[in-house]
Protein backbone atom coordinates (compact mmCIF):
# COMPACT_ATOMS: atom_id res chain seq x y z
CA UNK A 1 0.00 0.00 0.00
CA UNK A 2 2.79 2.43 0.89
CA UNK A 3 4.46 1.79 -2.51
CA UNK A 4 1.24 2.75 -4.33
CA UNK A 5 1.29 6.12 -2.59
CA UNK A 6 5.05 6.73 -2.65
CA UNK A 7 5.65 6.37 -6.42
CA UNK A 8 2.90 8.77 -7.54
CA UNK A 9 4.02 11.27 -4.89
CA UNK A 10 7.62 11.00 -6.09
CA UNK A 11 6.48 11.57 -9.68
CA UNK A 12 4.56 14.69 -8.66
CA UNK A 13 7.53 16.07 -6.73
CA UNK A 14 9.87 15.50 -9.68
CA UNK A 15 7.53 17.11 -12.19
CA UNK A 16 6.69 20.37 -10.39
CA UNK A 17 9.49 22.26 -12.10
CA UNK A 18 12.18 22.26 -9.48
CA UNK A 19 15.31 23.94 -10.89
CA UNK A 20 17.68 21.54 -12.60
CA UNK A 21 21.36 22.37 -12.75
CA UNK A 22 22.48 22.85 -16.36
CA UNK A 23 25.20 20.58 -17.64
CA UNK A 24 28.63 22.09 -18.36
CA UNK A 25 29.47 23.13 -21.90
CA UNK A 26 32.94 22.55 -23.31
CA UNK A 27 34.45 25.35 -25.36
CA UNK A 28 36.48 23.58 -28.05
CA UNK A 29 39.14 24.18 -30.69
CA UNK A 30 41.10 21.88 -32.98
CA UNK A 31 43.75 19.70 -31.35
CA UNK A 32 46.39 21.22 -33.65
CA UNK A 33 45.80 24.70 -32.22
CA UNK A 34 48.58 25.53 -29.71
CA UNK A 35 46.20 27.42 -27.40
CA UNK A 36 45.52 25.42 -24.22
CA UNK A 37 43.23 27.68 -22.19
CA UNK A 38 40.98 30.69 -22.50
CA UNK A 39 39.34 33.03 -20.03
CA UNK A 40 35.61 33.68 -19.97
CA UNK A 41 36.32 37.34 -20.81
CA UNK A 42 38.39 36.36 -23.87
CA UNK A 43 35.60 34.01 -24.99
CA UNK A 44 33.07 36.83 -24.73
CA UNK A 45 35.25 39.10 -26.89
CA UNK A 46 35.64 36.37 -29.52
CA UNK A 47 31.88 35.78 -29.71
CA UNK A 48 31.18 39.53 -29.84
CA UNK A 49 33.69 39.67 -32.74
CA UNK A 50 35.79 42.19 -30.79
CA UNK A 51 38.77 39.80 -30.78
CA UNK A 52 39.40 38.89 -34.40
CA UNK A 53 42.68 36.90 -34.29
CA UNK A 54 44.20 34.20 -32.12
CA UNK A 55 47.80 34.31 -30.86
CA UNK A 56 49.00 32.56 -34.05
CA UNK A 57 47.41 35.20 -36.30
CA UNK A 58 44.51 33.00 -37.42
CA UNK A 59 41.12 34.63 -37.78
CA UNK A 60 38.68 33.45 -35.10
CA UNK A 61 35.59 31.70 -36.46
CA UNK A 62 33.11 31.47 -33.59
CA UNK A 63 30.29 28.96 -34.01
CA UNK A 64 26.81 28.95 -32.53
CA UNK A 65 23.97 26.47 -32.45
CA UNK A 66 20.56 27.57 -33.83
CA UNK A 67 18.70 30.28 -31.91
CA UNK A 68 16.09 28.08 -30.16
CA UNK A 69 18.60 25.38 -29.14
CA UNK A 70 18.73 25.03 -25.32
CA UNK A 71 22.54 24.80 -25.41
CA UNK A 72 22.78 28.10 -27.29
CA UNK A 73 20.43 29.70 -24.83
CA UNK A 74 22.51 28.40 -21.92
CA UNK A 75 25.75 29.52 -23.58
CA UNK A 76 24.37 33.03 -24.14
CA UNK A 77 23.18 33.30 -20.55
CA UNK A 78 26.56 32.12 -19.23
CA UNK A 79 28.73 34.29 -21.47
CA UNK A 80 26.61 37.41 -22.06
CA UNK A 81 24.05 37.27 -19.20
CA UNK A 82 21.28 37.51 -21.78
CA UNK A 83 19.31 35.29 -24.11
CA UNK A 84 20.26 35.11 -27.81
CA UNK A 85 17.22 37.11 -28.92
CA UNK A 86 18.20 39.89 -26.50
CA UNK A 87 21.41 40.36 -28.52
CA UNK A 88 19.54 41.31 -31.70
CA UNK A 89 20.15 45.07 -31.37
CA UNK A 90 23.88 44.48 -30.84
CA UNK A 91 24.14 42.37 -34.01
CA UNK A 92 22.07 44.80 -36.07
CA UNK A 93 24.56 47.56 -35.22
CA UNK A 94 27.56 45.28 -35.85
CA UNK A 95 26.14 44.10 -39.18
CA UNK A 96 25.65 47.74 -40.24
CA UNK A 97 29.38 48.21 -39.55
CA UNK A 98 30.33 45.17 -41.65
CA UNK A 99 30.78 42.69 -38.77
CA UNK A 100 28.83 39.47 -39.07
CA UNK A 101 27.59 37.39 -36.12
CA UNK A 102 29.05 33.96 -35.36
CA UNK A 103 28.36 31.23 -37.89
CA UNK A 104 25.39 28.99 -37.01
CA UNK A 105 25.84 25.23 -37.22
CA UNK A 106 22.96 22.73 -37.24
CA UNK A 107 24.19 20.41 -34.46
CA UNK A 108 26.87 19.67 -31.91
CA UNK A 109 28.37 17.09 -34.28
CA UNK A 110 28.54 19.74 -37.02
CA UNK A 111 30.40 22.02 -34.60
CA UNK A 112 32.87 19.27 -33.64
CA UNK A 113 33.54 18.43 -37.30
CA UNK A 114 33.95 22.07 -38.34
CA UNK A 115 36.22 22.89 -35.40
CA UNK A 116 38.36 19.80 -36.02
CA UNK A 117 38.91 20.71 -39.66
CA UNK A 118 38.94 24.53 -39.72
CA UNK A 119 41.84 26.62 -38.39
CA UNK A 120 40.71 29.36 -36.02
CA UNK A 121 37.27 27.95 -35.36
CA UNK A 122 35.89 27.78 -31.85
CA UNK A 123 32.61 26.33 -30.61
CA UNK A 124 30.77 24.81 -27.68
CA UNK A 125 29.21 21.41 -27.11
CA UNK A 126 28.13 19.31 -24.14
CA UNK A 127 31.23 17.82 -22.51
CA UNK A 128 30.19 14.27 -23.45
CA UNK A 129 30.38 15.25 -27.16
CA UNK A 130 34.12 16.02 -26.90
CA UNK A 131 36.39 13.45 -28.55
CA UNK A 132 39.99 13.25 -29.80
CA UNK A 133 39.28 15.50 -32.81
CA UNK A 134 39.10 18.58 -30.56
CA UNK A 135 40.41 19.88 -27.26
CA UNK A 136 38.69 21.77 -24.49
CA UNK A 137 39.82 25.29 -23.62
CA UNK A 138 37.24 26.06 -20.99
CA UNK A 139 34.16 24.61 -19.30
CA UNK A 140 31.21 26.89 -18.64
CA UNK A 141 28.08 26.03 -16.70
CA UNK A 142 24.98 27.86 -17.88
CA UNK A 143 22.71 29.33 -15.23
CA UNK A 144 19.06 28.35 -15.17
CA UNK A 145 17.16 30.36 -17.76
CA UNK A 146 15.58 33.67 -16.75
Amino acid sequence: MLMRIAYPLLFVLLSVGLPVRAEPLAVIIATANPLNSLTADALKLIYQRKSQMDAEGNRWIPLNLPLPDPLRRGFSLAVFSMLPEEQEDYWNIQYFNGITPPKVMASEEAIVRFVASTTGSIGYVRKQKVDNRVKVLLFITPPTEK
